[in-house]
């Protein structure tokens, strides 16, 4: 089923009450659970609130310049919702372009809208020949490599790359995220420029690097206990 966005908001409106937590993302991620590198994890839940199924988000959303992983987003947000303690805003990041192509897709689930799209890494692991492609996705220690799945973001830290998000991986092919130190950061090889003259931008060692001019609006929009997907 198709939902256009008026059809879509309503519907959200009316499950208001059971799809999202009314607490702070602070007060929503207690008690917590060490998981390493700074980051927590709420315990799973059943669906909904007291026991009560809530609404799924609708697979079929009509969300303009929407990227096509859409559907499979919303899946993986329906899925690890008890994880979550934002559902508003969600990372998208699409493996399947060329690395001199936007690919990381801030999206405005409440509001219906894509709100940015930046330059992202992928991993020498994952493109060994740096031709710009992923070629495969990797959960081993030592990889390089990009892995998939659903992230949840933690905190922000200072580190060697200047303020950075950490993340958690939520299923089996990203488990391992947490202790690789995959995490959102800037660096200098992610520019425009840079793909523009060469065809594609640098490599990382599994992070998501984005470019330093949009870093600061990247962590801001996607928080503390949100949800990034990454697939190809």
């Amino acid at each position: 089923m198709t939902f256009g966005r008026r059809r879509f908001l309503g519907a959200m409106a009316a499950s208001a009450t059971t799809m999202l937590f009314p607490r702070t993302a602070a007060e929503a991620i207690a008690p917590q659970v060490p998981a390493g590198n700074g980051l927590v994890v709420p315990p799973a839940a059943p669906w909904g609130i007291g026991g009560q199924s809530a609404g799924a988000a609708p697979a079929g959303l009509d969300i303009p310049g929407a990227p096509a992983l859409l559907p499979r987003a919303l899946a993986a947000l329906q899925q690890h919702h008890a994880r979550l303690a934002e559902r508003d805003v969600i990372g998208i990041v699409d493996f399947s372009m060329p690395s001199r192509e936007p690919r990381f897709h801030l999206v405005d689930i409440a509001g219906g809208r894509v709100l940015s799209t930046h330059l992202v890494s992928h991993g020498k692991g994952s493109d060994p020949a740096n031709s710009g492609w992923v070629e495969r996705l990797s959960n081993r220690m030592g990889s390089e490599a990009s892995c998939s799945g659903a992230f949840l973001t933690g905190p922000t830290y200072v580190g060697k790359h200047g303020r950075s998000r950490r993340l958690l991986g939520l299923d089996p092919e990203n488990s391992l995220a947490s202790e690789r130190g995959i995490v959102i950061h800037a660096a200098s090889y992610v520019d425009a420029g840079l793909a523009a003259a060469q065809g594609r931008i640098g490599r990382s060692q599994g992070c998501f690097a984005v470019s330093q001019d949009e870093i600061g609006r990247v962590l801001a929009a996607l928080g503390p206990g949100r949800l990034l997907f990454a697939a190809r």
